[in-house]
């Protein structure tokens, strides 16, 4: 094998090769942004929207892909609190179900949760009794550290 390849393979071995191409995308996409095009004004949807992807993005460690997110929807860099995250979008969270993406507890309360609820006026519960175990082991990001 040539040297080039051995480097490669170990690379991989390492896990080290995807999260160099994620990069070199990262900044690629970052030198390639045309900035002389603006973008439409974010919407107060948009932000709640893309703030719930990057929380989700960033707990299963697509840092990569929440730098990007971030870059090209015009996000603010520091993410919003997750408080005030839950209060805009009347979600009610339980002690379990604030070491997940809020994004998990929606889901699981349309999979789930609104089978067995008798009102339709039921507010999004945010719970960790609904989630596959491979999502628990994950340990959430440190959120708010910038």
């Amino acid at each position: 094998l040539s040297a080039v390849a051995v480097l490669k393979d170990t690379l991989e071995k390492r896990g080290a090769l995807a999260e160099i191409k994620a990069r070199i995308r990262a900044e690629v996409f970052n030198a390639l942004d045309d900035q002389s095009e603006p973008r439409p004004p974010l919407s107060h949807e948009n932000l709640l929207i893309n703030e719930l992807i990057r929380e989700y993005l960033q707990y299963n460690r697509y840092k990569y892909t929440a730098s990007v997110l971030t870059a090209e929807s015009g996000q603010p860099e520091v993410p919003l609190d997750r408080q005030f995250l839950a209060k805009e979008l009347n979600v009610v969270e339980d002690a379990s179900g604030k070491s997940v993406p809020l994004l998990y507890g929606i889901l699981s309360h349309f999979l789930h949760g609104g089978k067995e609820e008798s009102t339709h006026n039921t507010l999004p519960k945010v719970s960790l009794l609904n989630y596959p175990k491979q999502n628990l082991i994950k340990p959430p990001t440190e959120r708010n550290q910038k």
